[in-house]
């Protein structure tokens, strides 16, 4: 028997998560700034907030990568750079660094997050949504713990990559036998595939920030705000010094 209730919750999902992205951006995002990876989804801004684009690649050369976007409009790519790094844009030059479901992709998230503070003024924020694992395929992964992410900010990500991927194609997508697992794990290697690196619920990903908060060496931020937002969480982090 078909539940509406059950579809039209489904169905509305998706809009009262981007209407709780809008509501979030209208109180923190300011002045200028960059978003990374904003392909068909960019954030729309507050009146007078102005974004510059950052992708891997430009918007040509993203059509042909992600071909199944070809019919969508992609946002004009204004700065071609690794997100994680942002190794073109000088230090506290932006007031705002937004990236929404690009987090969970990077290999080093400490260092990411590194880079996305280094490059805004104080005061600035970035602006994150990270999708919470318990509302998606990677409810049965377990989460990502902050000595996991210090070991690959520490060592190399290349030192848990394949288990990455191997934890992906087991208990995210859930191919079954081991040798259909590892040519699975195979191609997506091959393909230095962008998978969810890693994964958190709210406990973890806060515990992470906490964690940061106190490391020596490592900018100074405030959790501005964090909220569950259907099945992502939003965070914006304050810049202090």
């Amino acid at each position: 028997m078909l539940d509406l209730r059950r579809l039209a919750k489904q169905l509305v999902t998706p809009f009262r998560q981007y209407l709780g992205r809008l509501t979030i951006a209208d109180r923190h995002l300011r002045g200028h700034g960059l978003e990374i990876g904003a392909l068909q989804d960019p954030l729309p801004l507050p009146k007078g907030a102005k974004a510059r684009y950052v992708d891997i690649a430009t918007t040509a050369e993203l059509r042909r990568m992600h071909s199944w976007k070809a019919r969508r409009h992609l946002v004009e790519v204004d700065l071609v750079d690794d997100g994680e790094r942002l190794a073109s844009v000088a230090d506290r030059t932006q007031d705002f660094v937004v990236a929404n479901h690009f987090f969970e992709h990077c290999e080093d998230p400490i260092g990411t997050l590194r880079n996305l503070l280094r490059v805004v003024r104080t005061g600035g924020v970035v602006y994150l949504s990270v999708p919470d694992q318990r509302h998606m395929f990677d409810r049965d992964r377990p989460a990502t713990t902050f000595e996991h992410l210090l070991r690959d900010h520490e060592q190399g990500p290349a030192v848990s990559r394949h288990q990455h991927y191997d934890e992906v194609v087991r208990l995210g997508i859930k191919v079954a036998g081991e040798a259909a697992i590892a040519a699975r794990v195979a191609e997506l290697e091959r393909e230095h595939f962008r998978i969810h690196f890693h994964c958190w619920s709210q406990t973890e990903f806060l515990q992470l920030l906490t964690a940061l908060q106190v490391r020596p060496g490592f900018p100074r931020f405030d959790l501005a705000e964090f909220a569950a937002n259907e099945r992502e969480m939003v965070v914006v982090l304050k810049r202090l010094d």
